[in-house]
């Protein structure tokens, strides 16, 4: 496997544009497999590029080759492999410890306006991308709802209500005027050039860095928008994350049904 690989039957035209790129950078963890198959069997049947950035390879190989032999005849899919990570995190250059910036070079690479991003431990739901495409229109960008994942049982346990939720909204509203998980968004990348770099750079806050998936939204928030209103992302629930134990107060008390002041309560730490 060279530095870019691509996969496609042979005759697939890769110089014109595609309806939608997906983009992944990954460390081979196993789960990344669930991640490859959900865009694979999207309902959408345009043209559709993925592309799979390979920050360090701390898992198995196979795990790629394993995925690739059920990727359908409408989809290509674009392996980006340098042999080094760029990423501080496992000694490369660049601050963003998720990729360094693999996020930021692929979208310029992907050769489509429409760029959605998918973390390698979530997947989408059949119709995440046919309904994002819809929604987009001539606006910037267009994001969907999200699941909760259980990380141990990859079980949904609720839509989150709380927090990616939209500009102005949601716990974050006050702090980060809003918020939207990457994976959950869809860019046009010609209207939206000057964030793509921003995929890459951590946010400065006054308590210290948060992820870059901050910093995007920053730049997005007050650009032209639409939602979908259709959960079709999942996302998994981290343990290690820092807000895990107010993120868990809040769904326990969004299931039993408690009112809204009490479940921002929770994301907040009262």
């Amino acid at each position: 496997m060279g530095p870019i690989t691509n996969f496609h039957h042979d005759g697939f035209d890769m110089q014109r544009p595609f309806d939608a790129a997906v983009v992944i950078a990954t460390i081979l963890r196993p789960t990344l497999k669930d991640a490859l198959l959900s865009v694979f069997r999207q309902n959408f049947k345009g043209r559709v590029q993925i592309l799979v950035g390979i920050d360090k390879p701390l898992g198995d190989r196979g795990v790629l080759e394993s995925a690739l032999a059920e990727r359908p005849p409408h989809q290509a899919v674009t392996v980006l492999d340098p042999g080094y990570s760029t990423s501080v995190r496992h000694g490369g250059l660049h601050p963003d410890r998720w990729g360094g910036v693999l996020h930021t070079v692929m979208s310029y690479l992907a050769n489509s306006r429409f760029v959605a991003y998918l973390a390698d431990d979530n997947w989408m739901g059949p119709r995440h991308l046919g309904s994002l495409l819809n929604a987009i229109g001539e606006r910037d960008w267009a994001f969907s709802l999200r699941w909760y994942v259980d990380e141990k049982t990859r079980q949904p346990i609720c839509v989150d209500q709380w927090e990616s939720v939209g500009p102005g909204r949601g716990v974050f509203a006050e702090r980060f005027g809003g918020f939207v998980d990457p994976n959950c968004m869809l860019l046009n990348k010609l209207r939206c050039e000057p964030v793509l770099r921003y995929r890459s750079l951590p946010l400065t806050t006054p308590e210290g860095e948060v992820p870059s998936d901050r910093a995007v939204f920053q730049q997005l928030r007050e650009r032209p928008w639409a939602c979908t209103g259709l959960p079709t992302s999942f996302y998994m629930i981290q343990s290690s994350d820092e807000n895990h134990e107010n993120r868990m107060n809040a769904i326990r008390r969004g299931l039993a049904g408690s009112a809204e002041a009490s479940v921002l309560a929770a994301f907040q730490g009262a």
